[in-house]
């Protein structure tokens, strides 16, 4: 595998604080959308989203939903630090994390570490009527995290214990600390599996109603789940993109869904919701790849950051599914769980995805790189139309459509 390096000053453009938007639309599907087809610009508003897809389009969205991440903590003395939880620890998986009682560890950050040298950090609270507390002990360091160890004496899961006392972890550029708005309009309409640290913010323009009018319509919805981290956040620090290390995320596709995506691979309708459906999507010729070599999809668990481009090119998009499909079936497995730490680039071409639904993304980040693979060298045109027209950027602001060029 030769990567050829990417420069990322390359993918920079200028970002007034101005055009951050710091708080949601009053209504989620009135923001703007630009439509983008081979070069071609158009401006339209995210409820016209229907009108804009093929005839019976698939949509991808990513179901995962924000938890109360972030705790306010205080030692003994007072001293008053944050507990930002990352993943599960001890259980590892993120469905007993949050139904275990009494004691669960999770990967953390600690924001005012130094203040912490020894000791519980505690929380006192009431919850059914009785007085509780919850500690937090600090164990091993891992990189800039560190393993620790909550222990409660409330008769609640930990899910109930962090709903109760934790807070939504927002984007650290909307620089203001999350409010009532947030415990709604930073979760999609349709997030059910508790996991993520950031919202899959393509997604959170969607109303009911408008799902309605897609089904309506013939366009079809499927759903996986990626855990999103916190380090989707992370700049692009090498002057090389390629030297940039990228973050690992855990993801959950049901083989019905598998089954979808591969008869609607090579028709044009695939339309991801979001670069974190897309990262799950792709990954998955990874897994197929690995089958068709006669391994196991799970015999190395994370997809590696560069592993997506070791698949020949003549082998196509349904082939890798179908493979991963009939492992799956041979071996009676329903739900597929992996995780990924694929970087998709210019250099990538995607194998499975026709079209791209996602907001607009931090200059000189590996978000923006993913929409470059897409439209190339158009990223600028896009940017420039959009900054040109009031477009508001980042998470909670507005949409774009693209579509892969040699499928249309």
């Amino acid at each position: 595998m030769d990567i050829k390096p990417l420069h990322i000053d390359n993918y920079d453009y200028e970002l007034p604080d101005e055009r951050i938007a710091k708080f949601p639309l009053e209504e989620r599907d009135h923001s703007n959308l630009l439509v983008w087809r081979n070069g071609d610009i158009s401006h339209r508003k995210f409820f016209n989203l229907p009108e804009e897809l093929p005839e019976g389009a698939m949509l991808i969205f990513n179901n995962t939903k924000v938890f109360r991440a972030r705790l306010i903590m205080h030692k003994p003395s007072g001293a008053r630090l944050e507990v930002f939880c990352l993943e599960p620890h001890a259980p590892a998986d993120y469905e007993n994390a949050f139904s275990v009682k009494g004691e669960s560890q999770w990967r953390c950050l600690v924001g005012g570490l130094k203040k912490w040298k020894e000791g519980p950090l505690q929380i006192e609270f009431e919850m059914n009527g009785r007085s509780c507390r919850l500690e937090a002990t600090r164990g091993e360091q891992i990189d800039k995290s560190h393993i620790v160890t909550f222990r409660w004496d409330a008769d609640a899961t930990f899910g109930e214990i962090i709903e109760h006392l934790g807070r939504i972890p927002i984007p650290p550029y909307l620089n203001r600390e999350s409010q009532e708005i947030d415990n709604t309009r930073y979760q999609t309409v349709y997030s059910r599996i508790e996991g993520s640290v950031a919202a899959p913010t393509a997604g959170l323009h969607f109303t009911p109603r408008l799902i309605d009018t897609l089904h309506a319509k013939g366009i079809t919805t499927q759903e996986v789940t990626l855990h999103v981290g916190a380090g989707t956040f992370l700049p692009v620090k090498e002057e090389d993109a390629t030297r940039h290390t990228m973050h690992t995320e855990h993801f959950v596709i049901e083989l019905a869904t598998l089954r979808s995506l591969a008869s609607m691979v090579g028709t044009g309708r695939i339309i991801s919701v979001g670069t974190t459906s897309t990262r799950t999507i792709e990954s998955l010729s990874a897994l197929g790849w690995r089958v068709m070599q006669g391994g196991s999809p799970e015999a190395e668990r994370v997809v590696g950051q560069w592993e997506i481009y070791d698949i020949p090119p003549q082998v196509g998009g349904r082939e890798l599914l179908e493979a991963l499909v009939g492992w799956m079936e041979r071996d009676g497995i329903n739900s597929l769980t992996a995780a990924t730490q694929i970087m998709i680039t210019p250099h990538y071409h995607f194998r499975i995805i026709d079209g791209l639904v996602t907001n607009f993304h931090q200059p000189k980040s590996t978000l923006l790189l993913l929409i470059s693979a897409i439209v190339g060298e158009g990223w600028k045109d896009i940017y420039r139309y959009a900054m040109e027209n009031d477009f508001r950027f980042l998470s909670y602001g507005d949409s774009s459509l693209l579509f892969v060029p040699e499928k249309f």
